[in-house]
């Protein structure tokens, strides 16, 4: 058998998109949230010296945000450089209130050993054993920790620290306390029926003792911390002019580059070839930065103002519910890439008179395939279980049934789910009886 290998020439046409590095750097900047984009343009002025970098003002007026999307307004003047941390907001009240004693230098030990949250982590005995303290020695230092603020810190475990919340608590309802020690796991299970039995106390008792607990912080440390606070400076900022909704590039958090002219005309007259290659390189790379920045402005702009067009309801009711909108309709209208639209939208910002929201929030599928987005089922169900009979509530089915007669077709699973993602209890657990 012969093998024989054939060779031929053809022509064939293809086309593909060359990734250079400038266009590379370019979807790079795109992605970048104010900070990354401040830290990046930065390092790039260290190696050129034909501009600096005009950094973004803080104003007082910044909003800082918050888990839920909402926008709370502080002033960088009332929040410290430095935020005090629990270990050392603990050491300072021991230091302050106690004289140095032994159980004082016990305390100072024990504050090692609570954790962020303001939970007391040790193996007991081994404290005790290592600094050779007797059983009333530890107890009365732990005693004098617990007693410190925040209220619950030092507790050892979820009980004890709702037990010292409520014992320093003057307006705490009567029996609180009481139950809290003897009845937790009832409490736990919302065995009201045994607990208003045991105590002999009326159901309604029993539900203002557990709405009380409830007001208690489960983490007493939480809200300390050696990290900076978050601050968000908005990209995009909606204004009313004339009845209309006008959203508009904040200038307040734009860069600015300021190129050094006089430097690079004085260096230009009395440069050799070489350097004025390398002041062509770097003037070429200023106007290609200024370029790319101007161009990321922009579509952040564009991308912002198509957002505020299809959500229009959401800022003309303030929070209202979310339309179905895709990353694909956008970068339709705009004649881009999905990519481009995805980039320009996550860790962007829109700053409005109700609260600051990411771009990307705004971005919400369709429930089933219909012109209904998951926003407005969530809020139809909360607006349910807010007016349903709480000696009654509403089950996952019934709301199911609801949702039909608002012609909102949704499975049972999918009720769950929203209900979860709402956090709002089962219908078990919203009974009350009161």
């Amino acid at each position: 058998m012969k093998f024989q290998q054939g060779y031929s020439q053809k022509q064939q046409q293809t086309q593909k998109l060359a990734m250079t590095q400038e266009l590379q750097q370019a979807i790079q900047i795109l992605q970048f949230n104010t900070e990354e984009l401040k830290d990046y343009v930065e390092t790039v002025s260290l190696e050129n010296p034909l501009f600096d970098v005009v950094a973004p003002k803080i104003q007082s007026d910044l909003m800082q945000m918050h888990n839920s999307g909402a926008a709370k307004e502080e002033s960088f003047i009332q929040i410290a450089d430095h935020p005090v941390s629990l270990f050392e907001h603990l050491i300072n009240q021991i230091h302050l209130n106690y004289r140095d004693t032994f159980i004082r230098e016990i305390m100072l030990v024990l504050v090692e050993y609570v954790d962020v949250n303001g939970y007391l982590r040790v193996d007991e005995e081994e404290i005790k054993e290592e600094l050779k303290a007797t059983d009333i020695q530890y107890l009365d230092a732990l005693t004098l920790l617990q007693q410190l603020d925040p209220p619950g810190v030092g507790a050892r475990n979820l009980q004890e620290c709702l037990m010292l919340q409520t014992e320093q608590d003057d307006y705490a309802p009567e029996l609180a306390y009481l139950l809290l020690e003897e009845s937790f796991d009832a409490i736990a299970k919302r065995k009201f029926e045994q607990i208003a039995k045991e105590y002999q106390i009326s159901l309604a008792q029993v539900q203002q003792i557990l709405d009380y607990i409830r007001t208690l912080n489960p983490f007493p440390g939480a809200s300390f911390g050696g990290q900076d606070s978050n601050f968000i400076i908005p990209d995009l900022t909606l204004v009313r002019r004339e009845g209309e909704l006008v959203v508009l590039s904040n200038k307040r958090g734009q860069l600015r580059l300021n190129f050094q002219e006089n430097y690079f005309n004085r260096l230009k007259q009395q440069a050799d070839e070489e350097t004025k290659v390398y002041l062509k390189e770097k003037l070429q790379q200023f106007e290609w930065l200024n370029k790319t920045l101007g161009q990321r402005k922009d579509t952040i702009l564009e991308v912002g103002k198509i957002i505020v067009q299809q959500q229009v309801h959401f800022f003309e009711e303030k929070q209202g519910a979310l339309k179905p909108l895709m990353l694909k309709d956008v970068a339709k209208q705009l004649d881009v890439h999905e990519s481009t639209i995805s980039r320009a939208v996550n860790g962007k910002y829109i700053e409005t008179d109700f609260g600051v929201f990411e771009l990307r929030s705004f971005f919400v599928n369709k429930v089933n395939d219909e012109d209904t987005s998951a926003d407005e089922v969530k809020q139809l169900i909360t607006s349910l279980v807010e007016k349903e009979d709480k000696r009654k509530p509403l089950s996952d089915q019934k709301i199911v049934e609801l949702l039909a007669e608002k012609e909102q077709k949704i499975s049972r699973r999918t009720v769950a789910k929203y209900r979860d993602a709402l956090n709002i209890p089962s219908s078990s657990k919203r009974k009350r009886f009161d």
